[in-house]
């Protein structure tokens, strides 16, 4: 192995570290001050980004999960008034799912906070250090 690809290699584990670590922290801030998952709170963002509602295989493409995945997150949320399934008019296979009102305010209180949690967890980066962090990670989706 080359030292070039050891390198890689520990930059690769340094990334996932990073990842996991943030990604835990914003579990734990929406589990102890929301009350919530953070499968519920992506499926609320998608939600939130097409007011207009979409079909649960729009959602689950959204979301890179399974329909099944989907629908049992969708469940909960419909059972406490987050949103609202409506059947297709011209398809009764279809259903759309989007936030309720009620939905909505629970999910722009929830990106507030989690913005400001998100702003915390990366305090430490300059501008430019955000810039050149995004360059760079824009350049590895491509591959």
């Amino acid at each position: 192995m080359s030292e070039l690809s050891k390198r890689k290699l520990k930059m690769w584990i340094r990334l996932l570290g990073v990842t996991r670590a943030s990604e835990n922290t914003l579990r734990e801030y929406l589990r102890v001050r929301h009350q919530t998952t953070l499968p519920r709170f992506d499926v609320m963002a998608a939600l939130y980004r097409r007011r207009d509602g979409v079909t649960m295989s729009e959602l689950s493409r959204m979301l890179l999960v399974s329909n099944g995945n989907a629908t049992a997150v969708v469940d909960r949320l419909e059972a406490d008034g987050m949103v609202r399934r409506t059947p297709s008019d011209t398809d009764r296979r279809t259903v759309y799912v989007a936030l309720t009102p009620e939905g909505i305010a629970a999910f722009e209180t929830m990106a507030s906070g989690h913005e400001a949690e998100v702003d915390k967890l990366f305090a430490g980066l300059s501008e430019a250090d955000l810039d050149a962090l995004t360059e760079i990670l824009k350049r590895m989706g491509k591959t």
